[in-house]
């Protein structure tokens, strides 16, 4: 009797035990699922907020056409891939950013174009918003760890395998440019 008392127990630990880590491995993809949107609320808002500032700068920079060009079909890839994962949106925005980047290096040779208070509006506009991108990343990219080291480490890897968790993808800038160390000169 006491047998079946103590092999009952055991299951009932191990069933509890069980439930516990599956729990967990949902809070973990809910997390990431969470992290995932935030960034994309914020692409989105860069994404509509691309037009503006060019049509803001397009009369100033005339002999600019192909740069700006670049960016509307950087941004319209960047849009098409909305719906991929976080490797090819990073590759696809991480090359908007870069365009970005060059568009402001541009326009300093434009002193009118800076003075501008629209375009002045955009650019701090978009520094907000890219500010708020790399916060979400950073949730996100932390959610993503944690559920990763959930999905691979001993025993929650034998509840995410028998119900089919998988890995959370990176968002990765993957712009080389955009992860060197800037030089410093005195």
């Amino acid at each position: 009797m006491t047998t079946t008392l103590v092999l009952v127990a055991i299951v009932v630990v191990i069933g509890l035990y069980v439930i516990s880590l599956y729990n967990k491995l949902v809070k973990n993809r809910q997390s990431v699922e969470e992290g995932w949107s935030g960034i994309d609320v914020q692409l989105k808002r860069r994404s509509n907020l691309i037009p503006n500032l060019l049509a803001a700068v397009k009369g100033y920079m005339k002999h600019e056409k192909g740069l700006l060009e670049s960016i509307t079909q950087m941004r319209a890839h960047a849009n098409d891939v909305s719906d991929k994962g976080p490797g090819e949106r990073g590759k696809a925005e991480g090359a908007l950013s870069a365009g970005l980047m060059n568009l402001f290096a541009v326009m300093e040779n434009y002193p009118d174009l800076k003075a501008n208070q629209n375009v002045m509006d955009f650019q701090n506009s978009l520094s907000e918003i890219e500010d708020q991108i790399q916060m979400s990343r950073r949730y996100y990219n932390g959610a993503a760890k944690v559920m990763n080291v959930s999905v691979e480490s001993f025993p929650s890897n034998l509840v995410a395998n028998h119900f089919s968790f998988i890995k959370a993808e990176f968002f990765e800038i993957d712009d080389e440019a955009a992860r060197q160390v800037p030089k410093v000169e005195f």
